[in-house]
């Protein structure tokens, strides 16, 4: 028989019109007969799927985050569609989000045996180095919507509103499973003794480290931060794991380099050179420099892209993120 877990999502993915999670508990629970024994079920369960998304093909689903983001003003949705792969970073922090997709696709038989997967991250580090970017690799890997949450729509001056707000956010967390995003959590979360601290914010926090704590929901809840330092220490052990993002190493700059510029560029390119003249800027930064000598190819009608193009655009957001950090 099914578990009691996978009986549960199956109910509340069709409670909030979730017909691809439907079908996804639908063929875990066919797989889960098949290990038990059950095959002409199991092959039934599977059939009616695969008829289930024949018919599904021919009328788009409606996104089931669109009421839920018009209704409440908090969250802004989206669907993305990007692979661990795409995302350039160090092996550690690639080995975590592997360890956590994993989990959370082993759900159901992690808590049949009383255990809960990773849902809870802190990811820490510079702007630029893939902090957003793994939210989004993270939705698309577990076929989960992406709910960011819009901080300024929840921060108010008005006492008591604020935390009234994020409980409507966290309601949304327990009732509709996705990936919620908090970027730029040090807005929330810093702590609880600064000098510029003020009664509502510290209401706010201590509202934010109750719902975390209490909340047992299957959504993945995704906090980043440029500013670790000045968190609170007691929102550290509310989180399940603590993510280090830093800048791009030379190898990964080069990586960074070939995958934007490789179709525009000679077969003889010194990348490595590029690679050290780029150490120092972030993830983001050498892509849109990347990009910034593409859209020179373009207008000038380049036949391909040398590289004093790139170097000059590499030097201009040099230029540019010295400006910004002054």
């Amino acid at each position: 028989m099914a578990s009691s877990e996978q009986i549960k999502a199956l109910l509340l993915s069709h409670l909030a019109k979730d017909e691809e999670r439907f079908l996804s508990v639908a063929l875990q629970m066919a797989a889960h007969e098949a290990r038990s024994g059950h095959g002409k079920l199991a092959q039934e369960l599977r059939e009616i799927v695969d008829k289930a998304k024949k018919q599904g093909k021919s009328s788009p689903p409606v996104p089931i985050s669109k009421g839920l983001k018009d209704s409440s003003g908090l969250l802004y949705a989206t669907t993305p569609h990007f692979r661990l792969t795409d995302l350039i970073t160090k092996n550690d922090v690639t080995d975590k989000l592997v360890r956590v997709i994993r989990e959370q696709r082993h759900i159901s038989k992690l808590k049949n045996h009383g255990l809960s997967p990773r849902r809870k991250l802190l990811l820490v580090g510079p702007p630029g180095t893939g902090k957003t970017f793994t939210a989004s690799v993270l939705a698309s890997e577990l076929g989960y919507p992406l709910f960011q949450v819009r901080l300024d729509a929840v921060i108010t001056k008005f006492m008591g509103e604020s935390s009234a707000k994020l409980r409507q956010v966290f309601d949304a967390i327990r009732e509709v499973r996705g990936i919620y995003f908090f970027d730029e959590f040090d807005a929330l979360g810093s702590q609880r003794t600064t000098p510029n601290d003020v009664g509502e914010a510290r209401r706010i926090l201590n509202s934010f480290l109750q719902m975390i704590e209490q909340d047992d929901s299957n959504s993945v809840i995704i906090c980043a931060t440029n500013h670790a330092e000045i968190l609170d220490y007691a929102l550290f052990r509310r989180f399940d794991d603590v993510i280090q993002y830093q800048l791009p190493e030379k190898s990964e700059i080069v990586i960074l380099l070939k995958n934007r510029l490789q179709p525009y560029v000679t077969k003889r390119f010194p990348w490595s050179n590029l690679a050290t003249k780029a150490i120092g800027l972030s993830s983001a930064e050498i892509t849109l420099a990347a990009e910034d000598a593409i859209k020179e190819l373009l207008i000038h009608e380049y036949k391909t892209i040398s590289p004093n193009i790139i170097e000059l655009a590499i030097n201009d957001r040099r230029e540019m993120s010295y400006q910004k950090h002054r």
